[in-house]
């Protein structure tokens, strides 16, 4: 980390590679150079990535009738393993959710086929969530499309640089959760 004292130059890029958060860095630089900007640039990219790979992917999974949240849904369902089957409360837990929120998404896939509710058998208050057979087709159909989305968007990199990247982002992700601001 640099001394905040220290005015800190925006990076250096070539005008091929500099990208709109070299621009917003350049605007606080002329502002505010004594800032220390590099988890800016970070988390900017990281943000704007999330953004345009998250639109194409509810696009890409928009093609199968279904959001992303709703591929969630059924794509923890099918990942969980025969018998695709789990409680409402471990989908919750799972996809960090509400159970009002995952009421209604549960409402919706049911509608459509995509699952089914029925009463847990050993505990008479509680409900077991269960993909259906046109549930399985659709989440294997619709996860190659999203992960076709996922590899276009990693097509500038090498098979190395992409595990380098993926470790980086595992350390991040372990060091910033639970993390509380000043």
């Amino acid at each position: 980390m640099s001394d905040a004292a220290t005015p800190q130059a925006p990076p250096k890029s070539t005008p091929a590679a500099a990208d709109a958060v070299d621009a917003i860095i350049g605007q606080w630089y002329a502002v505010r150079p004594e800032l220390e900007t590099a988890p800016m640039a970070v988390f900017g990219r990281i943000f704007r990535i999330g953004r345009a790979v998250g639109d194409a992917m509810e696009e890409a999974y928009g093609r199968y009738g279904i959001s992303r949240g709703e591929f969630d849904v059924v794509g923890t369902l099918r990942r969980s393993g025969a018998p695709y089957t789990l409680s409402p409360r471990q989908l919750s837990a799972t996809l960090m959710l509400t159970t009002g929120g995952m009421t209604g998404r549960l409402d919706k896939l049911e509608k459509a086929g995509l699952l089914c509710r029925k009463p847990d058998p050993h505990d008479r208050r509680g409900l077991q969530v269960t993909i259906t057979d046109r549930g399985l087709a659709l989440v294997d159909e619709a996860v190659t499309a999203g992960l076709e989305v996922q590899r276009a968007a990693l097509t500038g990199l090498g098979d190395e640089e992409v595990e380098i990247l993926s470790g980086l982002l595992r350390k991040l992700l372990a060091g910033s959760e639970g993390a509380t601001g000043p």
